[in-house]
């Protein structure tokens, strides 16, 4: 078995509706948006990263024991994770400190890109799924 590790990041999102949203009703599709799938909001996902299972483990574990190799190693555990701008600041700190000894700096620099962008737009979100081939 060739098991793989993928991150989607949030590409989009529309609202499943064949209404147009009229002038006044704005602040309350945006309001939607927000509160996501409940009311037909879809988010669109694009494949940012990918790796062999193996690798994943030896990439996270470069990191120091905590809450950002916890929250990395759950996705062995749980076959998925999801990181949010609640984590961007704890998982850009944890591997930013593997810079000039990291075996996967390519890695590295996409998943630290994802969360400054996080920072910078907190509705995005990245998808790290376990794919057992």
């Amino acid at each position: 078995m060739n098991a793989k590790v993928m991150f989607y990041a949030l590409n989009q999102k529309f609202l499943d509706s064949r209404d147009k949203v009229p002038e006044q009703a704005q602040q309350v599709m945006y309001y939607s948006l927000a509160i996501g799938h409940h009311v037909g909001v879809i988010d669109c996902l694009k494949r940012v990263l990918e790796c062999p299972l193996a690798d994943y483990e030896g990439w996270v574990g470069q990191l120091e024991d905590g809450d950002a190799k916890r929250k990395m190693l759950g996705l062995l555990r749980f076959g998925e994770i999801t990181i949010d701008q609640t984590h961007a600041a704890l998982l850009g700190g944890a591997f930013s400190t593997l810079a000039g000894q990291d075996q996967f700096p390519e890695w590295t620099q996409t998943l630290t890109d994802n969360l400054a962008a996080m920072q910078r737009e907190p509705a995005l979100y990245l998808m790290v799924k376990r794919i057992d081939d």
